[in-house]
C-alpha cells in the first residue's frame, strides 16, 4: 500500500481511517482505538494527512 492521502476523523472513543492513493481510489478504511493510531500510522511512507 501506498497512500497518498489519509483522514483521520477524531472521535471520543474510536478514531477512523480512510487512505487513498494519488488518484483518490480508496486503499483503506478503518476503525482505530486510541491506542493503536500511532501504530497505525508508524509504517505509512510520507503523505498528506487531514484531520
Amino acid at each position: 500500500m501506498t497512500p497518498a492521502i489519509v483522514g483521520l476523523d477524531l472521535a471520543k472513543n474510536v478514531f477512523h481511517v480512510h487512505v487513498a492513493d494519488p488518484s483518490g481510489m480508496m486503499l483503506e478504511s478503518t476503525k482505530l482505538a486510541h491506542r493503536d493510531v500511532l501504530s497505525f500510522f508508524r509504517p505509512l511512507p510520507s503523505s498528506l494527512t487531514g484531520i
